[in-house]
């Protein structure tokens, strides 16, 4: 587990991470709904819930999901036993006006969903190295009306053996800026 500076901090936040080292080991139906749950959840301006997600998990989906990650990225999220792509939608549904807030009330169910996987024994890793506009095509999700957001692998954490030697280097909790440099009272100075 991760060092934190506040006692008070609930471990969930220290134990969550973005491995890239996955199982091919399916994900039930149940776990799989449990994570959309959680983010069905989360808070979102006028209870928008901008959010919406694409997931794939059979052969084909996966091969279709993967052809639009980066090189980079492909390296080790075919391993993956779930592809999801996360979109939001950017007009409100009550009054088809620009919801300027759907990607970030997207990011806080992101969030919820990524700790409920860990809760599961599972883990996410979201990926920004993808072709937003293949993403489009192989979800047939309107590009007018939903913005690509990334792309999620999930699945149960396996030894960084697994993986080259350049990811196994990589393949660790990374450390946190303190926070002293992410706030400001009143002002930023």
């Amino acid at each position: 587990m991760r060092k934190s500076d506040s006692k008070h901090l609930d471990s969930m936040f220290l134990e969550r991470w973005s491995p890239r080292a996955f199982s091919s080991e399916a994900i039930s139906d149940e776990n799989l709904n449990t994570l959309f749950e959680a983010a069905r959840w989360s808070p979102s301006c006028f209870n928008e819930q901008p959010w919406h997600y694409v997931y794939a998990r059979s052969e084909d989906d996966l091969t279709r999901f993967q052809s639009i990650l980066v090189d980079a990225n492909k390296a080790w999220a075919s391993s993956a036993p779930v592809l999801v792509i996360a979109f939001s939608k950017k007009q409100f549904s009550h009054n088809n006006k620009p919801n300027r807030w759907a990607d970030f009330d997207s990011g806080a169910a992101w969030m919820a969903l990524t700790l409920q996987a860990n809760k599961l024994g599972l883990h996410c890793h979201g990926m920004g190295g993808f072709d937003q506009d293949k993403a489009y095509q192989v979800t047939n999700v309107d590009a007018d009306k939903y913005n690509a957001i990334c792309v999620i692998a999930v699945g149960k954490m396996i030894s960084p053996e697994n993986l080259s030697l350049d990811l196994q280097k990589k393949e660790s909790p990374s450390d946190r800026k303190p926070i002293t440099e992410f706030i400001s009272e009143g002002k930023m100075s």
